[in-house]
């Protein structure tokens, strides 16, 4: 992508389960922007299904994708890890933890049927999480006097931008989230429109998703 802060991943923690000639696979799909997140995920699955036979996992952390680990957990190798790996590469996710928890229901699969189910498990669970594009946005607030907020509040609207909280104090504080490519050219609009008559500050700055058409 040409701008190196955009990056494709999934808009929401999911869960998505099946069931092949009696083994139960329960696919689990996690936001994650560091190693330490995902490990801590990864514990707590195991955790919770500690009475599973498996809990296979794989992912890809960083703007870059230069963070990229799997697990078998006990399948022959090859079988679960790497196919959870790959279906991430191919849709080009990344700050993304797949886990698949498999309860065994006494038939064997073989290797080709372990993969497929394996693959099948994070393709599922991934359209349930929603692939979206992550933008970097600023959390910000604009305090201005009442008298310019009609029109500030019609340029809002104009650009689509998500109000976040508005406080009706002694004057009006907003506060929103907005692209950070759109930031300059929002603050100079509002100064302009309240010829400076307001405090545009920046509290933080955060991914959030952006859904594609």
């Amino acid at each position: 992508m040409e701008n190196n802060e955009i990056f494709l991943s999934i808009h929401s923690n999911q869960s998505y389960s099946f069931i092949i000639n009696k083994s139960e696979f329960i696919g689990h799909a996690f936001y994650v922007e560091s190693v330490a997140e995902a490990e801590k995920y990864i514990s707590e699955i195991r955790e919770k299904y500690k009475d599973a036979t498996h809990n296979c996992f794989a992912y890809i952390i960083g703007i870059e994708k230069l963070i990229q680990k799997y697990s078998d957990d006990g399948e022959p190798s090859g079988t679960a890890g790497i196919p959870m790996l790959e279906v991430l590469r191919k849709k080009d996710i990344t700050n993304c933890l797949v886990i698949s928890t498999r309860y065994f229901g006494g038939i064997l699969l073989g290797a080709g049927g372990l993969v497929r189910a394996y693959t099948k498990s994070t393709v599922g669970v991934l359209e349930e999480s929603k692939i979206v594009k992550k933008e970097l946005f600023y959390n910000m607030d604009i305090i201005l006097d009442y008298v310019f907020w009609g029109k500030i509040e019609n340029i809002f609207k104009n650009f689509g931008l998500e109000i976040l909280n508005i406080e009706y104090l002694e004057k009006v504080r907003i506060n929103l989230s907005v692209k950070k490519e759109n930031f300059e050219m929002l603050k100079n609009i509002v100064i302009n429109e309240t010829s400076d008559n307001c405090i545009v500050k920046i509290n933080g700055e955060n991914y959030c998703s952006v859904f594609i058409e």
